[in-house]
């Protein structure tokens, strides 16, 4: 069993080769880690939750609400999404919210351009009205800047230009809850280069003052600069005073320090380390967002779950867990080298690949009290990346390695959100409970 930087070292190496794009492709370069194996352990008795939280089958009833056709989706010119309208969102939807609970959510990815294209939203909205889905997570503010029209001039400085941007994020909205849908918005945070050029007193730098860019050339902005913070909880708070339901913070990590790159200086910094600035992030995350009614959750690797110490982007399960709502790592198992977890070929074997990584998770989370019975919401592979192809055997394989480590929800990765071969997996009707 290889000892976990061997296991960081050889999946950065692995890394260089794939082309998927979006952090969900990506993963984290080789990083100092305690001794130890990343091995599977048992999970224990499974933590219930304190609070009252809704029943499952609550969460996509049988009988529902009247709602609007999915030819709905709003292709009118862009408006201002400043002016939101009080479209009624349905009870269960509401209760869903609540951020002292962690219900079950099953969604699929929308990148910015499938949310832009009403064609594209009536197809993802037939699929969650057919099926157990019952969330979408939907691309609001990615490494292209803003995909929508805020209110508020100094974020629209940031905004971006030449990708389009939703037309009327209200409309969107009055139609997913209207098929009791379940509204994620998506917030890249940390790689920002569109925020980088209008905004360079923000910037990670070189030793000699310049802008730091990594392998791709891209600016990244530094995660120690607190005015960054109110930008990104700024924009956080207004895309759930329009009506989104959670909001998930993408790249809450810091770039790869490659040896072939230059070093990062981070002039904010004043002796925090990455974890715990990141930790500090999250905690102001979920305050704000708790004082306007919904839950934060926060993206990070899939090797998260399993290495004891900080990854060198800043990511450390004891430090992020306690302080977010919902844990979602990205456990896909092409992503993992030869040898991980004892397996010679991890991308063909998605269900123990899964497995391992959710179990190492459910125990540190019972280590730390963490007891919340959805505090992880893994992404699972809807993707291929070499042998064998992914399709409908290799997402139903993930899906019941989720089950069977005690967790219910789960979100599918796609970068195009093209999700047609893996709809044979999805269960037609109601969520149903299948998790141990």
């Amino acid at each position: 069993m290889r000892r976990p930087y061997l296991f960081l070292v050889a999946l950065a190496t692995f890394v260089q080769a794939c082309t998927s794009v979006s952090e969900h492709a990506d993963q984290p370069a080789a990083s100092p880690a305690p001794p130890g194996s990343v091995v599977a352990t048992a999970s224990g008795a499974v933590a219930t939750d304190t609070a009252p939280r809704l029943p499952i089958a609550a969460a996509r009833p049988t009988a529902r609400p009247a709602r609007r056709p999915a030819s709905a989706a709003p292709e009118q010119a862009v408006t201002d999404s400043s002016k939101p309208r009080a479209a009624a969102v349905p009870p269960e939807i509401l209760a869903m919210r609540d951020p002292r609970r962690t219900p079950v959510i099953r969604a699929l990815y929308v990148n910015r351009f499938a949310a832009q294209s009403a064609r594209r939203m009536r197809w993802l909205v037939g699929v969650a009205d057919s099926t157990e889905i019952n969330g979408l997570v939907i691309d609001m503010k990615d490494e292209f800047g803003l995909n929508y029209r805020s209110a508020h001039p100094e974020f629209r400085r940031n905004a971006g230009s030449g990708h389009g941007m939703v037309r009327d994020v209200p409309a969107l909205l009055d139609t997913l809850h209207a098929h009791g849908i379940f509204a994620i918005a998506r917030i890249v945070v940390f790689k920002d280069p569109v925020a980088a050029q209008v905004n360079p007193q923000w910037t990670i730098r070189r030793p000699d003052g310049s802008n730091w860019q990594d392998k791709k050339g891209f600016t990244w902005v530094d995660p120690y600069n607190r005015a960054l913070w109110d930008y990104n909880l700024g924009v956080a708070a207004e895309l759930t005073k329009l009506g989104f339901d959670e909001i998930q913070f993408d790249y809450i990590r810091f770039p790869e320090p490659y040896k072939s790159l230059p070093p990062q200086v981070f002039p904010a910094s004043k002796g925090t380390t990455k974890p715990e600035l990141l930790a500090e992030f999250l905690t102001a995350a979920r305050e704000r967002m708790h004082s306007l009614g919904v839950r934060t959750t926060a993206d990070v690797f899939g090797l998260v779950t399993s290495v004891g110490g900080p990854l060198e982007v800043g990511q450390w399960w004891e430090k992020l867990a306690p302080v977010t709502d919902v844990m979602l790592p990205m456990v896909y198992p092409s992503h993992y080298p030869h040898g991980s977890y004892g397996l010679a070929r991890p991308n063909a074997d998605p269900y123990a690949v899964v497995h391992h990584a959710l179990t190492d998770a459910r125990r540190r989370d019972e280590k730390l009290g963490v007891a919340a019975p959805e505090h992880v919401r893994a992404w699972l592979q809807a993707f291929s990346i070499g042998k064998p192809e992914y399709g409908a055997e290799q997402l139903t394989a993930q899906k019941q390695a989720v089950y069977d480590a005690g967790y219910d929800g789960w979100v599918l990765w796609h970068p195009g959100s093209k999700y047609e071969p893996f709809v044979p997996a999805l269960e037609r009707g109601a969520l149903v409970s299948h998790k141990k």
